[in-house]
């Protein structure tokens, strides 16, 4: 197996070529510029999705096979888990189109995520945003860098502020009266409505905003949509687990992610974490 430095490169290139494609079609400039919508699940599923969903396991599977690595993508898991599987530690877990309902709306806030995980947990993440034409990678261990035509930056998440002056990140679709009331009653009342789970982290990493809460209701974030965003914010300095503390597991056969999860510059995790498990036990009892 190559060494994670040149697996990087190689996940980095695909990157940047994958945002390519996809705004192409965010852009209308595509060969078939129609963007079709499905519905899966009630979530919306557009030809850019799955055609960029194969060009990315096509690249990654010619730069590395099929022996050491598995590979599963939001759009073609199903197909996967009834084929037989080599047994490797070695996951790709790839989200070819993160926030398909802001890049429908065109609000510009989509991202491209792709994460090698070993076991449970992260190694190495790509996220890319394709219309800031900025991509941030990470290591184990190695640090979170942004990457854009001028070269790569190391980057860290803020630090300093009081607990009342930080900024959450929040979503504009993905809203209940569960997640509505704890927002409401957290101590930092600051926010910034930002689409993907991968434009919030990154808006994290780039110090505009030091905390992102997801909540399950009837259906859950997906392996896909975190592996990659949390491996970029923990090795920028921030943390990433359960409210309880626990940190987030992929690959265990159960691709939800379920219950409360708290994303943070890392200063007041513990804190907001035990804040937010007491403010939900009031809703439950209200």
């Amino acid at each position: 197996m190559k060494d994670l430095q040149e697996i990087l490169a190689i996940a980095r290139q695909i990157g940047w070529e994958a945002a390519d494609i996809l705004r192409s079609y965010y852009h209308g400039t595509a060969k078939d510029p129609d963007l079709a919508v499905e519905y899966k699940q009630n979530e919306p599923v557009t030809v850019a999705d799955v055609a960029v969903s194969q060009y990315i396991l096509e690249k990654l599977q010619a730069s590395l096979g099929n022996e050491d690595f598995i590979y599963i993508s939001e759009e073609t898991y199903q197909s996967i888990n009834k084929s037989p599987q080599p047994s490797t530690p070695w996951v790709w877990i790839i989200d070819p189109l993160d926030g398909t309902r802001d890049f429908i709306e065109k609000t510009g806030e989509y991202a491209i995520h792709i994460a090698l995980v070993k076991e449970t947990r992260p190694v190495l993440a790509v996220v890319v945003v394709p219309e800031s034409q900025r991509l941030y990678y990470a290591t184990k261990g190695g640090g979170t860098f942004v990457e854009t035509n001028d070269g790569s930056v190391r980057i860290q998440v803020s630090s300093g502020k009081r607990v009342e002056d930080l900024t959450l990140v929040v979503s504009r679709s993905h809203r209940n009266q569960r997640l509505d009331y704890l927002l409401q009653n957290l101590p930092c009342q600051n926010q910034k409505a930002v689409g993907s789970v991968g434009c919030k982290i990154a808006t994290i990493v780039e110090q505009q905003a030091e905390i992102y809460i997801s909540l399950s209701g009837k259906s859950a974030p997906k392996d896909w949509d975190m592996a990659a965003p949390e491996l970029i914010l923990t090795e920028a300095g921030g943390q990433f687990t359960h409210f309880d503390g626990t940190p987030l597991e992929y690959n265990t056969g159960d691709i939800n992610q379920w219950g409360g999860l708290l994303a943070s510059n890392g200063e007041y995790h513990e804190l907001l974490c035990k804040e937010a498990e007491r403010i939900l036990a009031q809703f439950t009892d209200s």
